[in-house]
């Protein structure tokens, strides 16, 4: 299910259109504005006083630019993003690698930190705290341990699971920042921005209703942009109208909320198969054939955010909002909802 259209996750062909519609400062950057407004405050600080950026976390669920975020910081900076991955570094000498060729201030991205393994993270404490290295050498009882200095540098840690940092590793960080789902007006911008960078005509309401399709997520209405493009070409004249946007969407099967096939078919199983809950997500993943940790980071945080969704200590329940969309009569109630 990793390759629906409005997964929040990064799709093979992201990539090559992503780095082109990335801001590359503050003052592109659309949306989340508290946390840019912090940003912009604490990058000016370190900048007046010559100092490297405190360190950063993101988090927040996917699509919503964590890693956008971290290039538009080290761009703001003046330094050079080295980009890397928790579950890509295997082994304490990977890190201390890229740690030793960091230069003064330069920006060491680790995006899904949280699934490091406990001996990667132990080498990041002290570089974090003390800007050292911890080495040992040797081993048995000749075995001694030598501190190597490290350039003052920045680590912007990105995930989607902040609740599976361990607190040492959390409580390293001086700047932690959530970011949410966007607001239909915010993502409305970003796409009438890609249209033009992409040298697409989009009429404003058509902007609007990709926008309200696009779960409050960029990378999702950047995706949809580009197909409704691909349709606009060959059905249309070339031109994204409210009418050619309706028709391309109702082909790709994204309904006026932004739900796909297995939105609805995840939250018609609560509703029918477990008389809307609660149910757990074990339960719930095995009813529907997918993974626990797919249903917790992919699915869930939207429908939840809009309303439809209910996560207990019990499980999960299908809230009042849900039976509606169905047409259905939620339990308790002797009337149609409204």
């Amino acid at each position: 299910m990793n390759d629906r259209l409005v997964a929040a996750g990064r799709l093979d062909d992201d990539a090559q259109y992503e780095q082109g519609l990335r801001p590359r400062s503050l003052d592109d950057y659309i949306g989340q504005d508290r946390l840019r407004a912090n940003l912009e405050v604490s990058i000016a600080a370190a900048r007046g006083r010559r100092e490297a950026l405190d360190h950063v976390l993101l988090y927040g669920p996917p699509g919503l630019g964590k890693t956008t975020l971290a290039y538009v910081i080290g761009n703001e900076m003046g330094v050079p993003v080295r980009a890397t991955a928790g579950p890509v570094i295997e082994k304490p000498g990977d890190l201390a690698a890229m740690l030793t060729n960091l230069q003064e201030h330069e920006v060491l991205f680790i995006d899904e930190i949280h699934r490091m393994s406990p001996s990667i993270e132990e080498i990041l404490y002290p570089a974090m705290e003390d800007y050292e290295l911890d080495i040992v050498i040797g081993q048995g009882p000749s075995a001694r341990s030598v501190k190597v200095p490290l350039q003052r540098f920045t680590l912007i840690g990105a995930t989607t699971r902040a609740g599976l940092l361990t607190a040492p590793l959390r409580a390293r960080f001086g700047i932690v920042h959530r970011l949410d789902f966007y607001t239909e007006g915010d993502i409305t911008e970003i796409v009438t921005r890609s249209a033009r960078i992409l040298d697409v005509p989009v009429d404003a309401g058509a902007a609007s209703e990709l926008a309200r399709r696009s779960r409050g997520t960029p990378r999702i209405a950047n995706r949809l942009l580009r197909r409704v493009r691909d349709f606009a070409q060959v059905r249309a004249d070339g031109r994204i109208s409210l009418e050619v946007a309706r028709a391309a969407l109702e082909m790709l099967e994204v309904d006026e909320r932004g739900f796909d096939e297995v939105d609805r078919t995840l939250l018609r199983t609560i509703i029918e198969k477990f008389g809307g809950g609660p149910v757990g997500v074990n339960s719930l993943a095995a009813a529907i054939h997918e993974e626990r940790d797919a249903i917790e980071d992919m699915y869930e945080p939207f429908l939840i955010q809009a309303g439809f969704l209910d996560r207990t200590p019990r499980g999960r329940v299908a809230t009042a909002r849900a039976y509606e969309y169905f047409g259905l009569t939620a339990p308790g109630r002797d009337t149609k909802l409204w």
